[in-house]
């Protein structure tokens, strides 16, 4: 098997990984300004996704130009996140805004910029090519059996097994070996002879999370019954449904705003993707949606309440309204539940105690707390998983620290390397 890592080696972003050059493995973007996207200009057979988070599946419908149409395969939940994903980023980037006119209005439309490498047109063939299956459930693509394993990471998640009758390749894609409340742990541990699997948390040791919502809760509870607003900056995939199950468990009243809402009503259409529907209808009932209209921000921003908002490192959404709003009274509270990557105005305001928001550079005299609200697993939980594969060779991919890690499990008895972007490797 000819293996050959496009993106996502050594690094945390625009996950693409070309199988005997006829298979793709994701196909994501690392965002930024100006954002990053996978080398080379693959031309798979077939595409298969692993999960719908912007860093495996962002660039997809750009892999639609021309006359190329490949069959893309994932499960349903990671369909309709990939098509919302790609519908806001033509938005985001794609879309000329009001003040445009002409050609220019034309040309931004159908999108096609460096930010933004696909059209309206291709998202629309995304829709046209699409083939969804479910856990455990073998199909062929391009040539290649494939298979499906729940990945504990986000609803439709999933472990890839791609068997090309020689040689059997596990791409463990993002996963987590703990229970969250919105889906359930990664478990299943099947053959292989190959494994390529994340590291993003290698060197880190999750606290028990019935310890850090225990935390959480104490601190909202407080915050609230002083006086004070909590803003809650979560991902909108994933993490603002489980603060929200988090806050319905506690009897915790909630306002939930941005991209969030929508996913949210989107999961409830796939029941069997969760780790408890009702739970999950119970706390979408609990949090008040807000509609953004007539300064209704402002308004709640000046409530003693909960906000669950996006963006999840404050680099825009709503959060651009809470937080300059909130951010002088020492007795609100903003409470960051997830990574914040370096360079984003949540890692300064964490480092720093203030933030850069919508241009301004601004100090926060609120109260600011950080809670490891993780989707991935940490090092004991890649050691789990990886123990079953002692007698396989193992390929360390996304992560800020691939090459150690590597050298650790060498180290270990591990036949372990970590390749770099642009690498090809016959496995």
């Amino acid at each position: 098997m000819n293996v050959r890592f496009l993106g996502g080696a050594r690094e945390v972003g625009r996950s693409a990984i070309l199988v005997n050059d006829r298979l793709l493995l994701d196909y994501g973007m690392l965002t930024g300004n100006p954002p990053q996207f996978p080398v080379g200009t693959p031309e798979p057979d077939a595409v298969v996704v692993s999960h719908g988070h912007l860093d495996h599946v962002g660039a997809v419908p750009s892999l639609l130009s021309g006359d190329r149409r490949p069959p893309i395969h994932w499960t349903p939940p990671t369909r309709e996140l990939a098509l919302t994903l790609a519908r806001d980023t033509l938005k985001l980037h794609g879309v000329a805004g009001s003040g445009a006119t002409g050609r220019s209005r034309r040309r931004r439309r159908r999108g096609g910029t460096y930010a933004c490498p696909f059209t309206e047109e291709e998202v629309r063939r995304v829709t046209q090519v699409s083939e969804t299956h479910g856990y455990r459930e073998p199909f062929e693509a391009a040539g290649h059996e494939v298979t499906f394993y729940n990945a504990g990471h986000i609803p439709g998640s999933a472990h890839v097994l791609v068997d090309d009758g020689e040689t059997r390749l596990f791409y463990t894609a993002d996963f987590h070996t703990d229970d969250q409340r919105l889906v359930s742990a990664s478990t299943a541990r099947p053959d292989a002879d190959v494994v390529v699997c994340e590291s993003t948390y290698s060197d880190v040791d999750h606290e028990p999370r019935q310890r850090i919502e225990e935390r959480f809760v104490e601190s909202v509870r407080t915050t609230v019954w002083e006086g004070g607003t909590v803003v809650v900056p979560a991902f909108a995939i994933g993490r603002t449904q489980e603060m929200l199950l988090v806050c319905a468990a506690h009897d915790i009243d909630c306002y939930v705003d941005g991209m969030g809402k929508r996913v949210t009503k989107l999961l409830r259409r796939h029941p069997d993707f969760v780790r408890d529907a009702d739970a999950l209808g119970r706390a979408k009932s609990n949090a008040r949606f807000v509609t953004g209209r007539d300064g209704q921000r402002k308004r709640i921003a000046a409530q003693n309440t909960v906000i669950v908002t996006t963006s999840g490192m404050l680099s825009g959404g709503p959060a651009m309204t809470y937080i300059p709003a909130i951010r002088s009274n020492p007795t609100n509270k903003i409470t960051l539940t997830g990574y914040q990557v370096e360079g984003t105005p949540g890692r300064e305001l964490l480092e720093r105690g203030r933030a850069e928001i919508d241009g301004r550079v601004m100090p926060i005299g609120a109260q600011v707390e950080w809670y490891d609200f993780s989707a991935h697993a940490d090092r004991e939980g890649l050691l789990d998983l990886l123990g079953s594969y002692r007698d396989a060779r193992i390929l360390v991919n996304h992560g800020d620290r691939c090459e150690r890690f590597a050298a650790e499990l060498s180290a270990e008895g591990f036949e372990a390397s970590a390749p770099d972007v642009g690498d090809e490797l016959t496995v």
